[in-house]
């Protein structure tokens, strides 16, 4: 098994991409937290936990961070996947949607990306940080300004990351799906030409599953991706080659 005696963390575990992520480590022999403001809907065995977090508070990030060591032990993996987003042109997002989504999907990461590196530092661990980007954090998207935001700045903290924490031998990386089949995309999926237009623009002509991401996270928690740091992953059927 590919991660076989890692300890990881997991947040946005209870649907979507988390949760495909979270239970694809379980079945590579990583003992996992599993970490949303959501209940997790299923059954968790002996190498697993559910602990309630809101990633925008980073008082419950560090304490997420106590929780896998005080369980299991250690911490080898931080996956920080926890995201919302919100349709809305730019002239017509208020604050409140504004700040909303980048204290959960920029702010998150970056308490997700010190807390994990400062115990890996700490406690001398060579481990790996995931974050969540997006193609929309190098492409822009009508409606999802706020969206696209977080998702760039994203990728400018893992690669600040990177740089700071490779002397340590702690790598960071993103991985940026393009449209997924997850509860966030419901709406595309359903909607006849909205769907069509995604099929028309990705090179591969379909959406992609939870699973092809949680694929990509697994090899980046891996020891097979001993060299990859800095990098942004896309998994999105050929979306950012045109």
């Amino acid at each position: 098994m590919r991660l076989e005696n890692k300890v990881a963390i997991v947040t946005g575990a209870s649907s979507g991409l988390g949760k495909a992520i979270a239970e694809m480590f379980l079945k590579e022999g990583a003992k996992v937290v599993f970490s949303d403001i959501n209940p997790y809907p299923g059954e968790l065995n002996e190498n697993a936990i559910f602990q309630h977090a809101d990633t925008s508070k980073s008082e419950e990030v560090d304490a997420l961070i106590a929780t896998a060591v005080e369980k299991f032990g250690t911490l080898d993996i931080m996956v920080n996947n926890a995201g919302i987003g919100v349709l809305n042109e730019l002239t017509n997002l208020s604050d409140d949607e504004w700040d909303k989504v980048i204290a959960v999907n920029q702010d998150g990461v970056f308490y997700g990306v010190r807390a994990a590196a400062r115990y890996m530092k700490e406690h001398n661990i060579a481990g790996s940080i995931i974050n969540m980007a997006s193609i929309l954090g190098q492409v822009g998207f009508r409606g999802a300004g706020a969206y696209c935001a977080s998702k760039g700045g994203t990728n400018q903290i893992t690669r600040t990351a990177a740089l700071e924490l490779a002397p340590a031998n702690v790598r960071v990386n993103s991985i940026a799906p393009g449209f997924i089949k997850t509860e966030m995309t419901k709406g595309i999926q359903e909607d006849t030409a909205a769907n069509s237009f995604i099929e028309q623009s990705t090179p591969l002509g379909h959406m992609g599953e939870p699973n092809d991401i949680a694929y990509a996270a697994t090899y980046l928690a891996s020891d097979e991706a001993r060299y990859v740091t800095g990098s942004v992953l896309y998994v999105d059927g050929g979306w950012m080659a045109q």
